[in-house]
């Protein structure tokens, strides 16, 4: 597994305030990274360092393989980033937004007006060649931002809050390019305090709360690791209580509750087995004469990990 993406006990201070204590994360490459955090845990102060924009007060990051202390045009050469503002950039149409980039970067002359052709039809805003990018909706100008921080090719995007403000219609079809991005070989870090923004589209997650990181790894691991054992949900034509007495006390069975006021009434079982005990336990239903209309397991979402690790409390400080 190729790492794009590793900080090392990165730390960053302003005045007294901490708001990166001793950062250890890894990005694999093409991943979609959620960073999730309450507002001034640290996310945009991780992503401004990861771009070069910020220096550490200590530790160390690399990106693609490069210092952002030691080799920070290399870096940028490698990583397009999305802040969470979009800026002013009075009557400039958006072509000429993108060129201005792309001959910031150096991009060669002649192959700009393809290059501006194919990054507006990617983000769908082809219509809007000509438009002054200032009149443009919340939602185009996101999607013209996302389709600058793609101008010279980067490797990584890191985007800082990339649907802050917008409505629904716009954060659907947001997060669809995302996941063209990802199919076209990016790696995305991107950042959110709305969980239920990066719930669909992300491959590994990173919690940090108060400038220290209390999770990071694949999905499907984490949420492993901090829900043992799984939860099903079982409706009942039949007696709930005698449902329960039947599973009570089975192998890998950790708990049994009883809700006979739901409705249909319900039962709940904590089981720590695998799939094979969770059959067997349908089955020692069935025989045992309980009418079943549903089995499934609880699905745990970001919203559920995220009130897991972090401690919930309302406080002050820099992103």
């Amino acid at each position: 597994m190729t790492i794009i993406v590793e900080t090392k006990n990165l730390t960053r201070s302003y005045g007294s305030t901490v708001a990166l204590n001793s950062l250890n994360l890894q990005i694999p490459q093409g991943a979609v990274y959620g960073f999730i955090g309450p507002n001034g845990a640290g996310k945009t102060t991780t992503m401004r360092i990861l771009t070069t924009l910020l220096l550490p007060t200590s530790g160390e990051a690399w990106v693609d393989g490069y210092s952002v202390v030691g080799d920070r045009a290399a870096v940028r050469r490698s990583v397009g980033f999305m802040p969470d503002f979009f800026g002013v950039y009075d009557a400039m149409k958006s072509w000429e937004y993108l060129d201005f980039f792309a001959a910031s970067y150096h991009v060669p002359a002649a192959r700009r007006p393809t290059l501006i052709t194919d990054l507006l039809s990617l983000v769908d805003l082809t219509h809007k060649r000509d438009a002054d990018v200032m009149g443009l909706s919340r939602g185009m100008k996101q999607r013209l931002s996302l389709a600058r921080t793609m101008i010279h090719d980067p490797a990584l995007l890191i985007l800082d809050e990339p649907a802050s403000g917008l409505d629904p219609r716009a954060r659907v079809e947001l997060r669809e390019l995302l996941k063209e991005l990802r199919s076209m070989g990016k790696t995305i870090m991107i950042s959110s305090h709305i969980l239920t923004e990066l719930a669909e589209m992300c491959t590994h997650i990173g919690i940090i709360e108060r400038g220290t990181l209390l999770a990071s790894g694949d999905v499907a691991t984490i949420m492993q690791s901090l829900q043992p054992h799984r939860v099903f949900v079982v409706h009942l034509l039949s007696d709930v209580a005698r449902a329960a007495e039947l599973v009570r006390g089975a192998p890998h069975v950790l708990d049994v509750r009883l809700r006979p006021e739901a409705v249909p009434p319900q039962i709940e079982i904590d089981v720590d087995g695998d799939d094979r005990a969770v059959g067997e336990l349908l089955t020692r239903l069935i025989q045992g004469g309980a009418v079943v209309t549903h089995f499934a397991g609880q699905v745990s979402d970001l919203e559920d990990i995220f009130m897991r690790v972090t401690q919930g409390s309302d406080y002050g400080g820099t992103n």
